[in-house]
């Protein structure tokens, strides 16, 4: 005898496996229990973070905190805090000289001080106070990539950290055969337009110079670079010397590049662990060192520069973006003894950067196969003591060149869930040729999905409210409101009208007869579609179409110019709306024999038994 369990049964209930995360919902809507990620962990190690599976490493006990500067003490407090900042307390730890000045945001911190980036960024992650954005910073697991040159210009200032939201990086520049500064110019601004909350400037050609300087003068967002591409322009690699490096750093430090990639962590004797790799080094800045310790026979000289390197970006606040230049280029090289055994030495320099008071995060593969993914993020922030992830993808396969965009942000979703801080976007253009116009936008769309998804499945509080708002006006069908809460709105209307140019109580997927959200809504029973201030009104001839719009369907290639232009130019008489329904609907006309003839003679013609099994010819179609 078949017997049927209730689905509020405690025997659901009690067997999800709910660790005690927020639910990213303010108002808990919808019917869903939550986030399965666990408690957030706002101050500790895990900030808001996924459950470990069996084998995972653990978090590190130890913080920024535990590497100050030589002669510096914390403060101890009677409610036994050491180190760690709680309420508002300011002052946590004491310079061994008294008249010592904080430069960096991470000094600051230390000392106590909110500064006027810190209370910026707390209005822009609305779920942490400035407190809570000022001990982040403390304790090395958030950063606030601001140049105090960049900051004289347009410069946002914004966080990178497991604490704050997910954030994505856009990669542009010039390279030799390809783009130039105005083109780069326009690629910034299309990438703020499309969500990139950094940018990084690789250019390997033209005018190095002028094009980085335009960008940081014209950028709300933190720049980055990899100065070792400027340093051999112009020069043989063997040519790279102490005094180059130092000074191209200082010079780049001063226009107000808010971070340096710097491949430092690649060591003479991790080259031999590479011979057997399918695709060897694939980091430009990896490849560049590796050939100047073959030829010199010397160590990684950034490695060697370490402590100098430290004092420049100290002097102006460029954070660390410590390169990863072993990473895997392909998944038959992930996971290996070369990328693991850099990340370790990569751990070191954190750990020194931090006691010169440079905010420090780290940059991660690369092709991961999807089920190293977790153990890659949760292995670095062991071995960094929680310092913020900065991961490339991952790639979880490698068989998709075009669309490197989707393989990458699959895993990419992965990372963050598992604890990346920021995910550097990857085009359809990659391992292919420099990124145009629409592929920085391809990129930043899918890497905002990766971000996205990754925080409202970590439980961020707040996270899943323009979810539930762009649910709520599609179940009430009001597709004016569901166009405007999306993220690409010309995108999402131009793909309505290419098949149904007029808001109807259904869309051309399933037409009126079939549309279960419309059939949902009738239902009384049910709460779908109800809510008022979704109210849906009448059928309504759409507006036409914008250039933009318009660009998108000519893209696509499916219409034709003529529909293209029907519906750049459309009236309500076009379809017979006029004031009252669109004749359209069968629930509108005397039979539905009518409502078909204007559907097939006014509307793109729609056959929907494919999506029911059905044959076409099927009298029952």
């Amino acid at each position: 005898m078949i017997t049927s369990t209730s689905a509020t049964s405690p025997s659901f209930l009690e067997h999800m496996p709910l660790h005690g995360a927020a639910n990213p919902s303010t108002a808990a809507e919808g019917t869903t229990p939550g986030s399965f990620a666990r408690a957030a962990d706002i101050g500790g190690p895990r900030m808001f973070s996924s459950p470990d599976t069996p084998g995972m490493p653990a978090p590190s006990e130890r913080t920024a905190w535990d590497f100050l500067p030589a002669g510096w003490r914390i403060e101890t407090h009677p409610d036994g805090c050491r180190g760690h900042n709680q309420g508002d307390r300011p002052i946590r730890a004491v310079p061994a000289d008294p008249a010592f000045t904080p430069i960096t945001q991470l000094e600051h911190a230390r000392l106590g001080t909110t500064t006027p980036e810190m209370k910026r960024v707390a209005e822009r992650e609305p779920h942490l106070t400035p407190a809570q954005v000022r001990d982040e910073v403390a304790a090395g697991r958030l950063i606030i990539p601001a140049n105090r040159h960049h900051l004289g210009f347009a410069l946002d200032p914004m966080a990178i950290g497991r604490a704050s939201l997910t954030k994505i990086n856009a990669n542009m520049g010039a390279s030799p055969v390809s783009s130039g500064t105005d083109e780069e110019l326009e690629k910034l601004r299309w990438a703020e337009r499309w969500g990139a909350d950094t940018v990084m400037d690789l250019s390997t050609g033209g005018d190095l110079d002028a094009c980085r300087s335009a960008l940081i003068r014209h950028s709300t967002v933190p720049i980055g670079t990899v100065p070792i591409y400027s340093m051999i322009i112009g020069r043989k690699l063997e040519e790279l010397t102490p005094s180059v490096i130092l000074e191209t750093l200082e010079h780049q430090a001063r226009q107000g590049v808010d971070y340096f990639t710097i491949h430092a962590g690649v060591l003479r004797e991790h080259l031999p662990l590479i011979r057997k790799r399918l695709i060897g080094i694939v980091s430009r800045g990896g490849s560049l060192l590796a050939k100047w310790m073959l030829i010199h026979d010397a160590q990684n000289p950034m490695y060697q520069l370490w402590d100098d390197i430290c004092a420049i970006m100290r002097r102006h606040d460029v954070s660390f973006s410590i390169g990863d230049g072993l990473r895997p280029g392909g998944l038959a090289d992930a996971t290996d003894d070369a990328q693991l055994g850099e990340l370790a030495v990569i751990g070191t320099l954190t750990e020194r950067a931090w006691t010169h008071g440079v905010q420090v995060m780290v940059e991660g593969p690369g092709h991961v196969p999807f089920d190293q993914v977790e153990y890659n993020m949760k292995l670095q922030r062991q071995l960094c003591h929680g310092a913020p992830f900065y991961v490339l993808g991952p790639l979880v396969t490698d068989v998709f060149p075009g669309y490197d965009h989707i393989t990458s942000c699959i895993g990419a979703t992965a990372a963050a869930y598992h604890g990346a801080a920021m995910l550097c976007y990857v085009t359809p253009k990659e391992h292919l040729g420099l990124p145009k116009k629409d592929d920085v936008k391809q990129g930043c769309v899918a890497y905002k999905i990766a971000a996205h998804a990754a925080d409202v499945a970590l439980g961020i509080p707040g996270t899943r409210d323009w979810d539930d708002e762009l649910t709520k006006a599609r179940a009430a069908l009001n597709w004016e409101k569901h166009f405007e809460l999306s993220f690409d709105p010309d995108t999402a209307r131009a793909y309505h009208d290419e098949d149904l140019d007029v808001d109807t109580d259904f869309c051309a997927m399933c037409g009126h007869d079939w549309c279960s959200v419309r059939i949902s809504k009738e239902i009384q029973e049910f709460a779908s579609g109800k809510d008022e201030e979704y109210a849906w009104d009448k059928p309504k001839v759409t507006a036409a179409l914008t250039p933009e719009q318009q660009a998108i369907l000519r893209q696509r290639g499916v219409l034709d110019p003529a529909e293209i232009h029907r519906l750049a130019t459309k009236t309500r008489r076009a379809v017979g709306a006029g004031d009252t329904k669109a004749a359209c609907h069968s629930d509108q006309t005397p039979d539905s024999e009518t409502a078909k003839q204007v559907q097939s003679e006014k509307l793109v013609p729609l056959n929907t038994a494919p999506a029911h099994n059905l044959p076409s010819h099927d009298p029952i179609v």
